[in-house]
């Protein structure tokens, strides 16, 4: 009979130094930065370029976490960071790229998402409703959806790009249907890569301050695994895991919806963004050879 581990994190880390000591995290290091590792090599991207460009951010956020300007001279950030200080000069003239959401992922993802959330655009259970292209006003249809997230866009061009990339389609009513499953963040690498890099940064941020932090409300990061599943108990729990996310993220877009029904922070005022992830993953395991 398989050996059966199951791991459920625990909602409270237990009480570490703050921030960890560097030594501990060089072996969780290696392992949290090989399949990074192994993207890049498939991409491309050589050591030299990384390692740059690690340098540099050493830098930057040495700077941001400065409490006042005497500590962001070069003195004090090289000996916060290793770095020289000849270098230091060079990667302050070195201008760096602002971040920037892609126009596809700003507008898609909002018309998707209130799509599967608003009342009249989805069901109960958060399937998407077929919608007719326009209908009266105040009548829920494709146009007035786009029309609710910009109108620096046309929704006929929205429509046109959507039915070339299968994200819609339309039956035999006239009406549009939306392939959640398409949509265009999957599909599209200019897409894929903002939800790579915000993703993972904001779990990383959260299990950071969470080992780094002893006296504040951990955030949630918790995670059930298993080990030694035969085949078919994996597929199987693979697939009930995929449809209890699916549905936890349409609970939660609706909730969101219907708390912005009472309008966004007056501006000025302060605000805060909410990130909730899911991730799965699946993969075979090694086994020693018999006898080994």
């Amino acid at each position: 009979m398989p050996e059966v581990l199951s791991v459920l994190q625990p909602m409270s880390p237990p009480i570490l130094p703050s921030p960890p000591a560097a030594e501990t995290l060089v072996r969780p290091l290696r392992r949290l930065l090989r399949p990074l590792v192994r993207l890049l090599i498939r991409a491309g991207l050589t050591f030299p370029v990384c390692a740059d460009l690690l340098r540099s951010l050493y830098v930057e956020v040495a700077a941001e976490m400065a409490e006042d300007a005497r500590a962001r001279t070069d003195s004090r950030l090289s000996l916060l960071t290793g770095v020289h200080r000849k270098e230091l000069r060079r990667l302050r003239e070195t201008p760096s790229e602002p971040d920037q959401v892609p126009p596809v992922v700003t507008l898609g993802s909002q018309v998707v998402g209130r799509w599967l959330g608003l009342p009249g655009y989805a069901d109960a259970e958060g399937r998407p409703l077929p919608l007719p292209r326009s209908a009266a006003e105040g009548e829920p249809s494709f146009d007035a959806l786009v029309a609710s997230v910009t109108t620096d866009v046309r929704p006929r061009t929205v429509l046109d790009s959507w039915l070339d990339q299968g994200i819609v389609s339309i039956g035999p009513d006239d009406r549009l249907r939306l392939n959640a499953c398409a949509f265009i963040p999957n599909r599209a690498i200019e897409g894929q890569l903002f939800y790579f890099a915000r993703n993972l940064r904001d779990h990383l941020a959260a299990a950071a301050a969470n080992i780094s932090a002893t006296d504040t409300p951990p955030f949630l990061d918790r995670s059930l695994h298993y080990d030694r599943l035969p085949p078919e108990a994996a597929a199987e729990l693979e697939a009930a895991s995929r449809e209890g996310a699916q549905r936890l993220l349409l609970e939660m877009n609706r909730l969101a919806l219907s708390l912005l029904e009472e309008g966004e922070a007056a501006p000025g005022t302060p605000t805060k963004r909410v990130n909730l992830g899911i991730y799965l993953y699946a993969e075979d395991e090694t086994r020693p050879a018999p006898g080994g």
